[in-house]
């Protein structure tokens, strides 16, 4: 038995040493300069949104940027892979002199990966390219460090037959941010430190690889918690520090907990906030389908759009008395449409989307009290609050950027100021030659501002911004050209019109 151990032992380490990847191998490295110049306040709209916090939103600007990535899929016929990613910035005119876009560690076994770092994570369900963007997980702001678990394709659950899939991650990390959220308020508003990130995801797949329809049904979740919030008063600043332990950490996982803020009606300890997500996808051979939704909440009245109200005091307490619920409708949404299609180059993918946010659970809120036993969880205040810095990073929206990123702020107050608006969005991409490829975006949007500060009038803007670029590897290999155009027309942004060019070599 001794001997058959030692042997079984010896086969495992060597299977394993057979298996190791060849950490030089499957390398790319990347040169990128881009500067771009505008007429208005800021660089137009849809020169800067979902690409990662990278290039300003200031009308004049620029970087160079730097990167070498082996990606984990160069193991792909591997048991285990390792990849990882250097990805550093030096900008002009942004809001830092220097910034390390990515800095990351994959490892893979099997379907799970562990990432530890830095990382871009690209949105699910959704077309990263033409989208404007997922609600809860968008590509708009810089990405933060954290330590993220994940399985990031489907994976067939047992005994099913291969008709139900599932993927999802979990991770927790750090917000990146404190010097920009001090500097930007001027002494004049409020800001958080040191805030700390939860977030997880989880995804169903329904439908066999090789049927032509399935659907893709999930939650996305998140949870700002543990910073340190700074509520200015007029003549200085208050103070008050979140909970860093290991209860914090739980309750921003599974929820519970309450705010030193609440007072008498306790909520969920941090900002927690969320996603329903679903897709329906058809696939031929000429083209594939899908339409998508997408409804966001801030809290159980929008999470599941029905609240128990049956309380009433009895001898100084709040106790159940009646069998009543209160059921909210389902308005707020966004509704996508999009297709690719695959023999047609001029025209290979469209997106259709409308977004509505005005409803946020109604316009009225009101706690328990002994006088009145109703409780109505309106006024949900999307992408803000109270203690936590709310849905941003680096002043930029971390979901989807329709909702105005607070860094566009002339008052420099770290929030949110038009929450409640309409939209419809489209786009489309080519490439009408092999070396020349595009894509259009453009957004037309209608504004209330926010419950507590309305607009008196609704504010209005038209976005656009066209993109090409060229490849040049035939002039020299790995080059590609890229020129941009942008232009916003509108109260809510503004006037701007600008143009961006960017120089690309890759090896």
């Amino acid at each position: 038995m001794k001997h058959l151990l030692c042997a079984l032992t010896w086969a495992i380490s060597l299977n394993a040493f057979s298996q190791s990847p060849d950490l030089g191998k499957g390398i790319s490295y990347t040169v990128e300069m881009s500067g771009t110049m505008s007429d208005g306040k800021h660089a137009p709209f849809w020169l800067t949104a979902n690409k990662y916090g990278l290039p300003s939103v200031e009308r004049n600007s620029g970087y160079i940027r730097g990167s070498m990535f082996r990606p984990v899929e160069t193991d792909s016929t591997r048991h285990w892979g390792l990849g990882y990613g250097a990805d550093l910035v030096i900008p002009t005119n942004h809001t830092s002199h220097f910034f390390v876009q990515q800095l990351y560690a994959d490892v893979r076994w099997l379907k799970g990966t562990l990432t530890v770092g830095q990382k871009q994570h690209p949105m699910q369900l959704k077309n990263n390219a033409l989208s404007s963007g997922s609600q809860t997980f968008g590509i708009n702001s810089r990405p933060y460090p954290e330590v993220r678990l994940a399985l990031t394709d489907y994976w067939e659950i047992p005994y099913t037959r291969g008709f139900l899939s599932f993927k999802g991650h979990i991770a927790f990390g750090t917000l990146t941010d404190n010097h920009f959220q001090r500097d930007f308020v001027r002494g004049q508003s409020h800001y958080d430190q040191d805030v700390l990130m939860h977030t997880k995801a989880a995804y169903l797949k329904f439908g066999k690889k090789e049927k032509p329809f399935n659907v893709e049904a999930g939650i996305e979740m998140a949870s700002q918690f543990g910073g340190t919030h700074y509520e200015y008063t007029g003549d200085g600043y208050q103070r008050t520090k979140s909970g860093r332990n290991i209860k914090s950490f739980w309750h921003a996982f599974a929820g519970g907990g309450s705010d030193s803020l609440d007072g008498a009606t306790q909520n969920n300890e941090g900002n927690m906030l969320g996603s329903w997500v679903i897709r329906f996808n058809y696939n031929t051979k000429a083209a594939q389908y899908g339409l998508y939704a997408d409804h966001f909440f801030e809290d159980h009245s929008a999470m599941f759009h029905l609240d128990y109200d049956g309380y009433a005091y009895e001898n100084g307490q709040m106790k159940k008395k009646n069998n009543r619920y209160l059921l909210y409708p389902l308005k707020d949404i966004m509704l996508g449409a999009d297709i690719h299609l695959k023999h047609f180059h001029w025209i290979s993918d469209a997106v259709v989307e409308y977004v509505n946010t005005r409803y946020q659970s109604g316009p009225v809120y009101s706690d328990r009290t002994p006088q009145i036993s109703d409780h109505i969880g309106g006024i949900d205040n999307y992408y803000n609050n109270a203690i936590e810095p709310g849905w941003q990073h680096w002043g930029q929206t971390i979901g989807n950027p329709l909702y105005q990123s607070t860094i566009y702020n002339e008052d420099h107050r770290l929030i949110f100021e038009c929450n409640r608006f309409t939209a419809w969005h489209i786009g489309l991409a080519g490439h009408p030659t092999d070396h020349i490829h595009y894509r259009l975006r453009a957004s037309w949007q209608e504004g209330l501002g926010t419950y507590d500060i309305p607009y008196c009038n609704p504010k209005r803007n038209v976005c656009v911004g066209l993109e090409t670029s060229y490849d040049a590897s035939n002039i020299y290999q790995g080059l590609s050209i890229g020129a941009s155009f942008g232009l916003d027309r509108g109260e809510l942004m503004g006037n701007n019109t600008g143009g961006m060019l960017t120089l690309r070599l890759e090896r």
